[in-house]
């Protein structure tokens, strides 16, 4: 079935068991987020709350909870789409396989939006204190809009051709912003409405903006992929609904004479809020429960001035919340992931696999498998290749946001999957030589998320490469080891991989600790701390080595490569940074890092209660 707008959406979903109706009372407050995580957690279906206290509309959760869901909602245009993405990889498999692109000729001519001069969006306006004010974590600096769908044109080259769709968390009230008339609106770094803020800022003009929520579920995937610059995420969003998605033009009137916007909009959302960037207007914005697991902080945002806001009668509002991964958006990486991983050898030459680590939060770690063939004839094989790939994946697109990139090639295990983590730490770790294969690049951008770094967007990333024979045996039984004063429950995590419990960080912002000065000493004493490979110093080894969610969590998210990262006998030769084993990364909580998200115990105690045996979400929470 191909979806026009939500409601058919939601009546097909509902149709096939696949979303459930919530008539009691519930609380945008805190109450809400917890249910909706709840049910993600327990494989629920999506939900539809008809009785949101103090809003009169319907909210939706879990639209995309879940990988079959997602596959289930483009079931009917998921061939087309597919056939349009492999005729890029390889125009000339069409003249080889005419018969397999049968669905071509539809998915090509949805990706054409079609101009009409109203559109369901418009039959109602409210203000923005009317829309429901979801308030997922309790230290969260307002409401959130948290499934957005922004949009902006460039100024200089106006029009859908030179657009933008992303998803960027708006906020809707908070004591620096005047209600109802400004929204507070986040986007990270190396995001393609920067580009546009850019231009506007460079000629002093305003930047038009105009954000949606809800219409065909396409658009709200369509904001969230990794597309190349200049391609619009609007002519994806057709292809991926199957068909073309009506846009009210720019500058359309309504028959009172009202402007609708100066920018298009999506006829069949639900809601559609237009306005206005000033030229260096900026407000304080969070903080904000965020998918790393942590809250972003308070930071200086833009803050887009409100002119309308716009809703369909029957408007249906769907909304997720984010936290420590897995969450909703896990499955929206799972479905990019899907329709795209043909492409990646195009997109980054030499590369078979990437698979950017949702349990470590997306953007800290970076799995990839690559090429190494630059000096084929050599006796052994070394990581040479492998620097271009690293430095290609760290170049282009969302990868560049990566803060750990590990790489193994290709030729050395051809079944190795970068989805089986046990296995790729275990060859990675067989094989680097920890005087040539680690890589820092310091003082560079990183996730505006990850507070690890120097600074906001400030930080180091490590490419950690490994290519050619097993070079050490990864032990699989805790060694002996001394350990000094505050060093303690030291315990093998996986072969080759140990965590220990150390003393509180006290350190300053990008200043190495002087107690592991004395951690170092201590194990360089003793050979048999060389039988370990990788240390992970943390707060709580029991937890951290409880399982891989927990490891991984804890080492990428806590850790900054450049000033986090030890070795037994660590020196610079060559400007170029080595040790002997074992790698230490010290992933201790830091007094400068954001807090940890944590739930209100009276909340979680009356949702838990309403999911209680005879209790309205019994089964479902």
């Amino acid at each position: 079935m191909l979806h026009r707008n939500l409601t058919e959406c939601v009546n097909d979903l509902e149709a096939n068991g696949q979303l459930k109706r919530i008539d009691i009372e519930v609380d945008p407050y805190l109450e809400l987020g917890l249910i909706q995580r709840l049910a993600l957690k327990k494989g629920s279906p999506a939900l539809l709350f008809t009785n949101v206290k103090g809003c009169q509309f319907p909210m939706l959760a879990n639209l995309f909870g879940s990988k079959e869901r997602v596959r289930f909602i483009f079931r009917s245009s998921l061939k087309g789409l597919k056939a349009l993405l492999k005729l890029k990889l390889d125009p000339r498999d069409l003249l080889r396989n005419p018969l397999q692109y049968k669905a071509l000729p539809r998915a090509l001519w949805a990706t054409r939006p079609r101009f009409v001069n109203d559109g369901a969006v418009t039959e109602n306006s409210t203000t923005i204190s009317k829309l429901p004010q979801l308030l997922s974590w309790k230290k969260d600096g307002g409401a959130y809009i948290t499934l957005p769908q922004v949009y902006s044109e460039s100024i200089k080259n106006p029009g859908i051709y030179n657009s933008n769709l992303g998803m960027y968390r708006i906020q809707l009230n908070s004591k620096y912003l005047e209600q109802d008339k400004e929204i507070g609106l986040h986007y990270q770094i190396h995001r393609g409405l920067g580009c546009h803020h850019a231009e506007a800022l460079a000629l002093n003009k305003n930047l038009g903006i105009n954000i949606f929520v809800g219409g065909p579920p396409a658009l709200t995937v369509a904001a969230v992929m990794p597309l190349p610059e200049g391609m619009p995420e609007l002519l994806f969003a057709g292809a991926l609904a199957g068909r073309r998605i009506d846009l009210i033009k720019g500058g359309s009137v309504k028959k009172d004479g009202t402007v609708i916007s100066e920018l298009a909009i999506p006829a069949e959302a639900d809601f559609a809020i237009t306005g206005y960037i000033k030229p260096n207007m900026l407000k304080p914005e969070g903080p904000f429960g965020d998918h790393l697991g942590y809250y972003s902080l308070e930071h200086d945002f833009p803050v887009m001035q409100v002119t309308k806001v716009w809703h369909r009668k029957d408007a249906i509002y769907p909304f997720t919340t984010v936290g420590r991964p897995p969450q909703e958006d896990t499955f929206f990486g799972e479905f990019i992931h899907d329709l795209t991983q043909e492409l990646i050898p195009q997109v980054f030459t030499g590369i078979k696999q990437v698979h950017a680590v949702d349990a470590a939060g997306v953007h800290p770690l970076l799995l990839a498998i690559g090429s190494e063939r630059y000096v084929p004839f050599a006796s052994e094989r070394k990581a040479q290749e492998l620097l271009t790939n690293a430095l290609s994946l760290l170049g282009n697109s969302q990868t560049s946001l990566s803060k750990y990139l590990l790489l193994t090639a290709h030729e050395d295990a051809p079944s190795l999957s970068a989805y089986d983590i046990p296995a790729f730490f275990k060859h990675i770790l067989e094989r680097t030589n920890f005087h040539e294969d680690l890589h820092f690049i310091t003082r560079t951008t990183m996730d505006t998320l990850d507070y690890t770094g120097t600074a906001l967007n400030q930080g180091s990333k490590l490419i950690w490469v490994a290519a050619g024979n097993k070079k050490r045996e990864l032990c699989d039984k805790l060694p002996q080891i001394y350990l000094p004063e505050g060093f303690h429950s030291l315990q093998l995590f996986s072969p080759g991989i140990a965590v220990v419990s150390a003393p509180k960080h006290t350190q300053q912002r990008g200043e190495q600790d002087e107690k592991l000065k004395i951690f170092l000493d201590t194990l360089n004493s003793q050979e048999n701390a060389r039988k370990i490979s990788l240390l992970v110093l943390c707060d709580d080894a029991d937890f951290c080595s409880a399982d891989w969610d927990n490891f991984l969590w804890v080492t990428f998210t806590r850790s900054d490569p450049a000033t986090d990262i030890y070795g037994l006998n660590e020196n610079i030769h060559a400007k170029h940074w080595r040790c002997d084993a074992p790698l230490i990364i010290d992933a201790r909580k830091k007094e400068f890092h954001a807090p940890e998200l944590e739930l209100d115990p009276k909340i979680e105690q009356k949702v838990l209660e309403m999911g209680s045996k005879n209790k309205p979400l019994h089964g479902i929470i």
